[in-house]
């Protein structure tokens, strides 16, 4: 048998990583500026982190939501209290994509309503729901698209009105800071709006916090910067630090039954155990206040470089934006530099991901790297 083969893959297989930096099986290192789309929270290896899975495993490592699990009931306490939503319910499943697929499938159930409204250039996950109000239509299937979705303009609130006003909308799903679709953002006078209209139109505003959640931004969730609690908040990647886990954070005016959602590996001990592990350190070693400061530190420097037509986002979730395509630079900063970075929908854009845990002179390197590689194309 073979590999389905569905990714495009660069010519690097890392063996070993601690912190931001990556080792391939030939020794050499590389600077993690990527952290796998976003998911490396606390630096690949924290000793914290590894100690913690290791004991996890040498009692239990899973069993299914028939029993009892007290380390769940730890990991909603103690993201609550981090997150500044400790009223909130918490429903733990094992990625961004079943995150957002369940708190579609509540929301619907919540209002009794079917019809969805995304944004364009919206990325909210492949599968079933998920992928129907992802704004990309060659990864949508017939299948898919026979989902109820209308994609409106970002920031566009007269367009939201005129939509919500209709009355068949269940739920309204938003990136408080765009990822695969390039690193726009809502401002803070249309999420305050939008989420006034939600309420007034019995509608759930959910908050697809996957990649820009866990500190990323300069606060815990990328939304709190606008001031507004949504209805239903979605949580992945940064979670388990490359563990696979998930979860949605569940507004205490949407009741549970038994039998609503579910899943079976989800929430296991595991899984538990590495998300533990993350928001300990995340609160030990003040992560979201050194994403903050070191984001803030980032755009000054970069802003020195020639080429570079704009700087987009918040904190450690950075996009930058050239006059052409990107896919050569990055292979530059890989292959020359030792450097990873990522991509999105807007090919003209690096983004950039790094571990939570970066310091100023790993800045530097990235910035001097990209520096010669810019002053060798002459940009």
């Amino acid at each position: 048998m073979k590999l389905f083969d569905v990714y495009p893959l660069y010519n690097v297989e890392p063996v070993k990583a601690f912190n931001s930096t990556i080792i391939d099986k030939n020794g050499v290192a590389y600077l993690d500026l990527y952290g796998g789309h976003g998911v490396i929270s606390i630096g690949h290896s924290h000793p914290h982190y590894t100690k913690k899975i290791k004991e996890q495993i040498d009692k239990i490592g899973f069993y299914s939501n028939a029993v009892q699990n007290s380390m769940q009931t730890e990991l909603a306490q103690r993201l609550g209290a981090l997150s500044g939503y400790d009223t909130y319910q918490l429903f733990l499943c094992n990625s961004g994509a079943e995150a957002n697929e369940n708190a579609l499938k509540l929301a619907s159930f919540h209002t009794g309503k079917s019809r969805v409204i995304a944004f364009d250039n919206a990325f909210h996950g492949r599968t079933s729901a998920a992928v129907a109000v992802t704004d990309n239509a060659k990864i949508n299937a017939p299948l898919n698209k026979q989902q109820e979705v209308t994609f409106l303009p970002l920031n566009d609130i007269d367009a939201v009105t005129q939509e919500l006003e209709k009355g068949n909308v269940c739920a309204v799903i938003i990136e408080p800071i765009q990822g695969v679709g390039g690193l726009d953002q809502p401002t803070t006078a249309f999420f305050q709006e939008l989420q006034l209209l939600c309420k007034e139109n019995n509608v759930v505003l959910i908050a697809d916090e996957i990649q820009s959640g866990y500190g990323r931004s300069g606060k815990f969730f990328a939304h709190q910067h606008h001031g507004i609690t949504p209805d239903i908040i979605s949580v992945a990647k940064g979670m388990g630090n490359g563990f696979p886990i998930g979860g949605i954070l569940i507004a205490p005016h949407i009741q549970p039954s038994y039998g609503l959602l579910g899943t079976t590996f989800g929430g296991n001990h595991l899984a538990c155990a590495a998300a533990l592990a993350v928001l300990e350190v995340i609160e030990t070693e003040n992560l979201v206040d050194n994403a903050a400061s070191i984001g803030e530190y980032f755009l000054t420097k970069i802003k020195e470089l020639p080429g570079i037509k704009k700087c987009k986002g918040r904190g450690l979730m950075v996009g930058l934006e050239f006059d052409y395509e990107v896919g050569e630079l990055r292979k530059k900063l890989i292959y020359d530099a030792h450097i990873f970075t990522g991509g999105s929908m807007n090919k003209k854009l690096l983004r950039i991901l790094p571990p939570l845990t970066i310091d100023k002179k790993e800045i530097d390197q990235f910035v001097m790297a990209l520096q010669n590689i810019l002053i060798e194309e002459k940009v």
